[in-house]
């Protein structure tokens, strides 16, 4: 695949020649069957889809993984020219060797940057970490419980006009190669298998796995209960001590604790008749259990271990999705229905609203008997459009309230732990001596924390942390925690413990914590947490390794099928921020950091991402290519062992890089490095997913694009998305959208003076009026086209623009005009020393002849066209005029003639059967 300047609508003549423009009407004069419309240089096939761009700035990586990677002198000459306002020229790169052309590249936002940075979100597994905090998560996240699906090498495929357009914008001009789209994917996260058989679904779109632990989780056994120096949180604690490394110290065992009377009462739920049950009818939707409570209240365990128990029940599998980001914004319907039904299977057409996704689900979902998982939902309206309606269906919504407008929804509201269930999870991480000898204290802090699983995890994480400390330590230091006057009563159990822990940590690992919230789904490995902080890879794994243990981070399922043990590979264990402690971490971080500082953890951060992105589509591409180099020049660490390992680290961490993309969008402070992160994502879905499978995906990194565009005024990058986003509209049947956006598109590109941009709108333009068989305007818009293309003397595109022009007057009658135009091809392609196309050029002309009336003319310009054909060697056409010949001759009453030709173009078919 040849890479473009990601949405620089910047295309060098030779590409626009190589592929005619889909949706540029390339019509044939008589139905598909004609000469023409097979295969040629000259009137090529009619595709629709926008080519995809590469990422500026894709070199080897010269400093490696670890480390540093941005000064706060570099941050400071970054903030120069990336906040808003401060737009100068950007630089560009040259075309990358090898025939790979560049990518109109802008520089990182900050210059001089020594090491990679590092990949935004990635998704869980759905397989339950040890954790209790599983009530927030990333927005828009979908997840299953299947494996992956397996990689669809990466299809080239025409633009909507022929002529190949660049995709995302990147500054600076750039010459593109062949066009590319797809239809949105999802990175869907494969579960480890439960106890019975799990069922199997697809991935899908924004992706995220709810655990499975219990509200009164512990660690995993994979994480260590100690930090390496604590301190305490107040004057009146007690004195810090060393906590023992991870492999000192036993550690807790998993497990849900309490709730067993709330998981009795659901699964009752789910065989009680419902009402339309009860007066004769059968009910026309899926049943809907909800689970209420606060964040942090253990919810989504609970639901993880009712759909644990109901694994073998329901065998078309089980869907996840989070219905609201880590800071409680909706995420918007449409994309929860596209992750979703990308997790089964289905697909939907790019960028359609919201209602066509979530019918297409409802009709997905009709004739199936599976369980669909909506989590952290703000209401009743965003549950309703996504509910089956399939009675065999089971949907579990886990909310903060009730699901008001909803017909027969079965409640089951969480408070705290009864006390023996919250005495035994303290047990967990402090052993049972210290409850033991002193119980009143252990019900003081059970007291202090409200029941709340979450609050119980920390508190026993800081006791586990102190082996010398005791219950009474804990209480007291809980109570030295001073509250806001303004914080809810109900928050402050979590507000208390959250502080105590974080107050007690090491300067250092209390600012990883904090940092940690910029990951946009809370997500994070060794990389992620190694380019916010600043530090080592190595250091960022025992740091990660340290907070899980202290109950501040869920451990995800290992993803072995993916190369994370491997050496040389780019991924490795995820740990989850939970979203009731994010928001606490992000208090923290505003109040801590400086804003120069998040600033450039957060570049460090999509700096990262893109060398990753990097290396996971150079993985994909074929060995020796431009892209392959460039990936194995990259630091070890930042490699991939294998295309499939790239493949899965790429399906399970999709929906977070595309919340990244979002993020750093919304954000405006890093637009540079925003079109770099889009521009190597887009590559890396297209090396991996191909077109048909990333058309959704890519629908929406183009309207990131064009939000930037439009926000610094850049004219050719917003051509460019515009006429990625009309091909992909003109592709999923939206005519007039796409015609709106051609036109968008070609005022951005005269205005920035980008003419190949301009040609590409044009021809876009006449390609639409085709598809409606407005035969007139066609030929004006490719006329239009044609001029610009004999201006700037791009002879191969003038021919192939004679043909259009030529096919939408013979569609019109209009066969004076229509044998003028092809006839022009012919001349032209013969200058050309393109012999197939004059051939082909040449047999239009005989076809405009017969239908215009005059078949002895006819007879003879098909002996020449033939007689063309045979010198280009082109065995499928001149088979083609063969049969055509015999047809005028039995017309004009010469059977004997019409038979040696008709055996002729026979045996030639047989011959050459392609």
């Amino acid at each position: 695949m040849t890479d473009q300047a990601v949405g620089t609508g910047h295309l060098p003549p030779e590409a626009a020649g190589r592929a005619a423009p889909a949706g540029s009407g390339r019509v044939p004069v008589d139905g598909a069957d004609t000469v023409a419309d097979r295969p040629s240089s000259t009137v090529p096939a009619k595709p629709r889809t926008p080519p995809v761009a590469g990422a500026p700035g894709e070199g080897p990586d010269p400093s490696g993984a670890d480390g540093p990677e941005l000064s706060e002198a570099e941050l400071s000459e970054a903030e120069g020219r990336e906040l808003p306002g401060a737009d100068g020229p950007e630089p560009s790169e040259a075309p990358e060797a090898g025939g790979e052309q560049g990518t109109g590249a802008s520089a990182p936002p900050v210059p001089g940057s020594p090491g990679p940075a590092l990949p935004a979100t990635v998704s869980p597994a759905a397989a339950p970490p040890a954790s209790v905090f599983t009530d927030s998560a990333p927005s828009a996240s979908v997840s299953t419980d299947s494996a992956p699906p397996t990689s669809v090498p990466p299809a080239s495929v025409p633009s909507a006009s022929g002529a190949p357009h660049e995709t995302l914008p990147v500054a600076g001009p750039a010459p593109a190669g062949p066009p590319v789209t797809a239809p949105a994917a999802a990175v869907p996260e494969p579960s480890a298998p439960p106890p019975s058989p799990s069922p199997v679904s697809v991935p899908a779109p924004p992706v995220e796995a709810p655990s499975r632990s219990g509200p009164c989780d512990a660690p995993s056994s994979e994480a260590s209960p100690a930090a390496r120096s604590v301190t305490p949180p107040r004057p009146t604690a007690p004195p810090s001590v060393a906590p023992p490394r991870p492999a000192d110290h036993a550690l807790p065992t998993r497990g849900l604790l309490g709730r067993s009377r709330e998981l009795k009462a659901l699964r009752a739920d789910i065989e009680r008749a419902g009402l339309d049950t009860l007066s004769g009818r059968k009910s026309p939707r899926s049943r809907v259990l909800l689970i209420a409570g606060r964040p942090g209240c253990g919810r989504t365990a609970l639901a993880e271990e009712l759909l644990r128990t109901l694994s073998g029940t329901y065998p078309d599998g089980v869907f996840r999705a989070r219905l609201s980001g880590p800071d409680g914004t909706p995420v918007p319907t449409g994309d929860v229905a596209r992750g979703l039904l990308t997790a089964l299977g289905a697909a939907v057409p790019a960028g359609s609203d919201d209602d066509e996704p979530a019918e297409a689900l409802r009709a997905e979902l009709a004739a199936r008997r599976a369980v669909l998982l909506l989590d952290d939902a703000p209401g009743a309206d965003h549950v309703e459009p996504l509910l089956p309606d399939a009675p065999d269906c089971l949907v579990v919504v886990v909310s903060e309230g009730p699901l008001t407008g909803i017909p027969d929804v079965r409640p089951c509201t969480l408070g705290g732990l009864d006390g023996a269930a919250a005495v035994a999870l303290l047990a967990r991480f402090a052993g049972p001596v210290r409850i033991t000898v002193d119980p009143r204290s252990a019900d003081s802090v059970i007291e202090e924390c409200g029941g709340q699983p979450a609050a119980l995890v920390l508190a026993g994480g800081w006791l586990a942390a102190r082996p010398k400390a005791s219950v009474s330590d804990l209480r007291t230091a809980l109570r030295a925690v001073e509250i806001p006057d303004e914080l809810p009563l109900g928050e402050r159990p979590l507000y208390r413990a959250f502080h105590l822990a974080h107050d007690g940590l090491p300067p250092s690992t209390a600012r990883t914590l904090r940092l940690l919230s910029l990951a946009p789904p809370g997500l994070v490995d060794a990389h992620t947490t190694s380019a916010l902080a600043g530090c080592t890879v190595e250091t960022a794994k025992a740091t990660l390794a340290d907070l899980a243990a202290l109950g501040l981070l869920h451990r995800e399922a290992d993803e072995a099928d993916d190369g994370a043990s491997s050496p040389g590979t780019a991924t490795g264990p995820r740990h989850r921020l939970p979203g009731c402690l994010a928001v606490r971490a992000a208090e923290l971080l505003r109040t801590h950091e400086r804003p120069a500082e998040v600033q450039l953890a957060r570049a460090r951060m999509l700096e990262r991402t893109v060398r990753l992105l990097q290396s996971c589509r150079g993985s994909g591409e074929p060995p020796g290519s431009p892209a392959w180099e460039r990936a194995e020049a990259l630091p070890f660490a930042l490699r991939f062992p294998s295309r499939a390992a790239a493949a899965a680290w790429l399906h399970r961490r999709r929906a977070a890089l595309l919340d990244a993309a979002r993020l750093a969008v919304s954000d405006g402070e890093l637009d540079t490095l925003d079109r770099r992160l889009i521009a190597t994502l887009v590559r890396a879905l297209m090396a991996h997913e191909g077109p048909t499978a990333a058309a959704g995906d890519l629908y929406a990194l183009h309207e990131l694009v064009l939000e930037v565009a439009e926000r610094r005024g850049l004219g050719r990058e917003k051509a460019a998305a515009l006429l990625n986003l009309a091909d992909l509209d003109g592709g999923a049947g939206r005519t007039e959208a796409a015609l709106t956006r051609y036109r968008g598109a070609l005022e951005a590109a005269r205005s920035a003076g980008d003419a190949v941009a301009t040609g590409r709108a044009l021809e876009s333009l006449g390609g639409t009026y085709s598809e409606l068989g407005d035969w007139q305007r066609a030929a004006d818009w490719y006329g239009r086209a044609l001029e610009l293309r004999l201006s700037r003397g791009e002879t191969a595109d003038a021919a192939r623009l004679h043909g259009r022009i030529g096919g939408a007057h013979g569609r019109a009658g209009r066969w004076p005009e229509a044998l003028k135009e092809w006839r022009a091809a012919a001349r032209t392609s013969r200058r050309l020393g393109d012999l197939a196309g004059q051939a082909r050029a040449t047999a239009e002309v005989a076809r405009v002849q017969e239908r215009a009336g005059r078949p002895e003319e006819a007879l003879r310009t098909s002996l020449e066209a033939l007689h063309t054909a045979r010198g280009a060697g082109e065995a499928g056409l001149e088979a083609g005029l063969q049969l055509r010949i015999a047809d005028l001759l039995d017309g004009l009453g010469d059977p004997a003639a019409a038979r040696l030709h008709r055996a002729a173009g026979e045996q030639l078919l047989q011959d050459h059967p392609k």
